[in-house]
């Protein structure tokens, strides 16, 4: 179902709205952490949580509640998820403790996971074929503009006015979206597709998919040992103000985007070497930030190559993702999709919480090798993907040979 050209551009950006919402959600905690920490009179580990919990609300929400829903006409379902959104952070807002509050996380964190799985396919439907991939970059956009944008404002707003103004300025937002949503995306879109029990079994089955799945969540999760503590970080280690390091996520939202853009070209050939270079890289940049954090303009740099390569990675493993699924398990390519995008947040909420120990037993300094060695890990596992799927060309080769012979 493909609309005319201005209706469905006035829908992608609805869709687009509710992933900067989605999307700031997500990382607001790291902005927040000294905020949370300090006005709760609690550690600023403790406070992790409110990142490792919404990762995982997402590592289980996204599959789970993505095949539940599956029956559930798709407008009222994205109308469903925006309300559940605004209700996550409505009583993030409202926390006056930290048990009120990490449960508002896990209820935001079920929204997001479910609009992750279904808002590409929804904003493919929205245009014809030949345009999907430009609609799909749309709706990601958001994402892209609230890693730039919507975190380091987060951060400021929550400096000036207090951390849950942060999520006061988000309902605000998610208010929108619902509306715009209301107005702006047709009824009439298709059904989702209930994917059969046994082709969901094949993909946890598959010793390739799971593979690819425990590299997405050491490759992708390690950034976020040091990430998930960037804040404090820079203000205890590295000793920038406070009201400087919302500028610096600013920089680093930056090096996101630009490292995002730059990974989708690479991995367009050859996903699984271009993955294998990148973590490598990663892997060298987390170790030097060990030694350069304690210096102002040699953090900086080293920051800047980390948030340059921290989702340069996104594109190459989805790809790589969907192309496995299409080979072995080609009726649940979507489920393999979903799964994915659980083991990125499987991967934060590893990262977070190896953060939170590495800070409480050996300073905020250690968490950034630490990271390097589950980034380090990944690259071997990539390795010897790439080891394997040369196996498989080189097999099929020589079956073609002996066929044509």
């Amino acid at each position: 179902m493909s609309l005319d050209k201005k209706r469905a551009t006035f829908a992608l950006l609805a869709l687009a709205i509710s992933a900067f919402a989605i999307g700031t959600t997500e990382f607001i905690s790291v902005g927040l952490l000294p905020l949370i920490a300090n006005d709760l009179h609690i550690s600023v580990t403790l406070a992790g949580l409110t990142v490792t919990l919404y990762a995982l609300g997402v590592t289980f929400g996204a599959p789970i509640l993505t095949s539940l829903t599956s029956g559930v006409p798709r407008k009222i379902l994205l109308i469903g998820i925006m309300l559940v959104f605004i209700v996550g952070n409505s009583l993030a807002a409202a926390s006056t403790g930290i048990g009120l509050l990490l449960t508002a996380r896990i209820i935001s964190a079920l929204s997001h996971g479910v609009f992750m799985s279904i808002g590409s396919t929804i904003a493919a439907d929205l245009v014809a074929e030949n345009r999907r991939a430009s609609a799909i970059s749309i709706m990601f956009s958001g994402l892209t503009v609230a890693t730039v944008t919507g975190v380091p404002l987060g951060t400021f707003i929550g400096q000036q006015l207090g951390w849950r103004a942060a999520f006061v300025a988000i309902v605000i937002v998610g208010v929108i979206a619902l509306i715009a949503n209301l107005i702006l995306v047709p009824g009439n879109l298709r059904k989702g597709v209930r994917t059969p029990v046994r082709d969901q079994v094949k993909i946890v089955a598959n010793g390739r998919l799971l593979l690819a799945f425990l590299i997405t969540a050491l490759g992708y999760g390690g950034t976020f040992v040091v990430f998930t503590y960037l804040s404090p970080l820079l203000h205890d280690v590295t000793g920038f103000k406070e009201s400087t390091v919302a500028l610096i996520l600013l920089l680093y939202g930056i090096a996101i985007a630009i490292g995002n853009v730059i990974g989708g070209k690479a991995a367009n050939r050859k996903p699984l070497s271009a993955l294998l270079y990148m973590f490598l890289i990663q892997a060298v940049i987390l170790l030097l930030l060990t030694f350069t954090a304690p210096f102002k303009v040699a953090g900086l740099i080293t920051i800047f190559g980390m948030g340059l390569l921290a989702f340069m990675n996104v594109p190459g493993l989805q790809v790589y993702v969907v192309m496995l699924a299409e080979r072995f398990a080609p009726k649940a390519v979507d489920v393999a999709s979903s799964v994915n995008i659980a083991a990125f947040n499987a991967g934060i909420a590893l990262g977070a919480y190896l953060g939170g120990i590495v800070t409480d037993h050996l300073g905020l300094i250690h968490t950034a090798w630490i990271g390097s060695i589950m980034v380090a890990a990944a690259v071997l596992l990539t390795w010897w993907s790439r080891t394997l799927e040369r196996k498989d060309t080189a097999s099929s080769v020589s079956d073609n040979n002996m066929l044509s012979a």
